[in-house]
């Protein structure tokens, strides 16, 4: 397992809280019927989140599975997308108004995707240190995140490289 990378931001109340309130099963499945309905349909949920790293999870079920008894790629791509985005919303509501995009998107599949489907993003840092950037020099900046998704039996299905596009918002 790799090391977790060391954040170039602090850990604070605000994004301590973002953790909190987005771990409480409750409030979390309220979140994604009110803002990510597909999100919820599909049963993703969050196994972590930390400072550096974020796990989302994709089921194998009705609602996910495509003709070949496999998990559907756009589910995937839902997760992965997911395990980074929640870096990039715990970092981008502290400090500064930012605002966030993905501007592209590269898959690579090597397995058959079926049980459940864990999606690990552990960028972080460097989603902290553009923000950080943007923040200082007013200039968007990008991060290409990686998430990769592994099955049960932990063997790797799926390597997504989201890239992130941040913004300070002139205030």
């Amino acid at each position: 397992m790799n090391a977790q990378p060391t954040p170039t931001t602090p850990d604070t109340p605000r994004m301590a809280q973002f953790r909190r309130t987005i771990q409480n099963p409750l409030k979390l499945r309220l979140f994604l019927l009110r803002r990510l309905p597909m999100a919820y349909l599909a049963g993703l949920r969050i196994r972590e989140v930390t400072l550096g790293r974020a796990t989302v999870t994709v089921p194998f079920k009705y609602l996910t599975k495509n003709p070949f008894r496999s998990i559907y790629f756009a589910c995937l791509s839902m997760a992965a997308e997911m395990a980074s985005g929640l870096l990039a919303m715990m970092y981008v509501q502290d400090g500064t108004p930012a605002s966030m995009l993905v501007v592209g998107m590269e898959a690579k599949f090597t397995k058959k995707a079926v049980g459940r489907i864990a999606f690990t993003c552990e960028d972080g840092a460097a989603i902290g240190q553009a923000l950080a950037e943007s923040r200082a020099t007013g200039e968007g900046r990008t991060v290409v995140c990686t998430s990769t998704g592994v099955d049960p039996a932990g063997d790797v299905v799926a390597t997504f490289r989201i890239t992130w596009s941040f913004r300070a918002k002139q205030t």
